[in-house]
């Protein structure tokens, strides 16, 4: 628990940081611990409620910073997450990102049979959105959200896949 109060204190911190009119505010709903392509683990349940930040274009290139934190409803793996991410397109959009996320859930390198054990408590977190521009500061995004640790701690590697929606407003 202390480790989620210490990254969404971080999260804070990156939202103050930068200035008001730069960037946009998120929120979305992920169906949590799905195994693609079309079916569940089964080792946890629930849904993903996300909520974060994304600062303006770094520069003059597409890439944003992100950050973001997950609550899951049925009490399994939370996290949150520090990233950049690329928008590519207009008023559709592509939006590849990569980061890093501390998690709740088991860092244990040993297969589980109640929960995911991850290997670490710090993972990569790919992702992926595919977007629409719905209004002048409002898109909306099907998403994926990936988190493991690439082989570097275990030859096991446990991860997780969640899919959702999330709405993206300007300010």
């Amino acid at each position: 628990m202390r480790k989620i109060v210490v990254a969404l204190g971080a999260f804070a911190l990156f939202a103050i940081a930068t200035p008001a009119s730069a960037g946009e505010l998120f929120g979305g709903v992920y169906v949590h611990d799905v195994k693609l392509p079309t079916d569940k683990s089964g080792l946890e349940q629930g849904a993903d409620l996300q909520l974060g930040y994304r600062g303006d274009g770094i520069m003059h290139t597409p890439l944003q910073p992100y950050a973001f934190a997950a609550l899951n409803t049925a009490g399994d793996t939370s996290y949150a997450a520090v990233g950049l991410s690329a928008k590519f397109g207009g008023a559709v959009y592509v939006r590849p990102g990569l980061g890093l996320a501390v998690h709740t859930g088991s860092a244990g390198r040993y297969y589980r049979f109640d929960k995911i054990a991850f290997g670490s408590r710090v993972l990569f977190e790919p992702e992926l959105a595919v977007g629409a521009q719905v209004a002048p500061l409002v898109s909306v995004e099907a998403s994926w959200v990936h988190m493991s640790h690439a082989q570097l701690f275990s030859h096991e590697n446990p991860g997780i896949d969640n899919l959702g929606v999330r709405v993206n407003l300007k300010i």
